[in-house]
């Protein structure tokens, strides 16, 4: 067991580093900020939880079946675990680190995920009474191993909860944010191409031709419209960011996803 979890943490910090080593060749202007394979691993959610159940069993389902090729436990998790963890050495690059977490985070879901499925599946198939009929060593198995497994699934879904109902408030947000943004650029000169919400910011992205429109009179427009506690941050073409905080009619450039 020690030396099964000494290789998944190896495994796993090569791919962190392996992502650090790219974001520091490659970092983009935005930070990764409009890049949609990024953005779809930073916020897990409870379907995350449901969809890793879901692949855990079909590898541990392919490891008790002779009848099934042994790639595809290997397929499936390389899809589940190497992303996130490749997306936690590329935001932390760029110091991103709550947006790092929220990744690796997806990551501990997803081998929670599979260590469950593939304790359930083997018990059900006698993985252990077929190890002792071909005289291999078997260590005891105890009740609370299964409580154990429970608990850490447990210790996962909570904050994949929170997260849920996170990303349910930032929908919200965007979808009351998006008609002011419409209103606040100039018709024919600038058009609004996004507009979504991570973690209570407003993320806007706008493209236009020179003068661009002012910043604090969208600012003044979202505090008009109840979004007083939202900080907003408006992508302009060309990879400038300005940031405009809450309580402020001041917006500051940012580089490379500081001010």
């Amino acid at each position: 067991m020690v030396r099964c979890a000494l290789l998944v943490l190896g495994g796993a910090l090569a791919v962190v580093a392996i992502g650090m080593l790219l974001g520091w060749i490659a970092a983009p202007p935005d930070a990764f900020a409009s890049n949609s394979q990024v953005s779809a691993r930073i916020s897990p959610r409870l379907i995350d939880l449901l969809a890793a159940l879901a692949t855990g069993t079909v590898g541990a389902f392919a490891l008790v079946r002779s009848d099934i090729s042994d790639t595809l436990p290997g397929v499936a998790i390389a899809i589940s675990l190497v992303p996130p963890l490749a997306v936690t050495g590329l935001l932390l690059t760029v110091h991103r680190y709550h947006d790092a977490g929220q990744s690796a985070l997806l990551f501990a879901t997803n081998v929670a995920a599979i260590v469950a499925t593939g304790t359930v599946v083997f018990l059900c198939y006698g993985v252990r009474a077929g190890a002792e009929k071909a005289a291999l060593r078997v260590g005891r198995f105890r009740g609370r191993t299964l409580a154990a497994v429970a608990c850490v699934l447990v210790l996962v879904a909570a904050p994949l909860t929170v997260g849920t109902l996170s990303v349910a408030r930032d929908r919200l947000l965007a979808a009351d944010a998006r008609p002011v943004a419409e209103r606040w650029a100039p018709s024919g000169t600038w058009e609004v191409a996004s507009v979504e919400a991570r973690n209570g910011i407003v993320v806007i992205g706008i493209l236009g031709l020179p003068p661009q429109p002012a910043p604090s009179e969208l600012r003044a427009a979202l505090d008009t419209n109840g979004m007083r506690d939202a900080d907003l941050e408006l992508h302009l073409v060309g990879g400038r960011t300005l940031w405009c905080p809450t309580r402020t009619d001041t917006c500051t450039v940012r580089v490379g996803g500081r001010s």
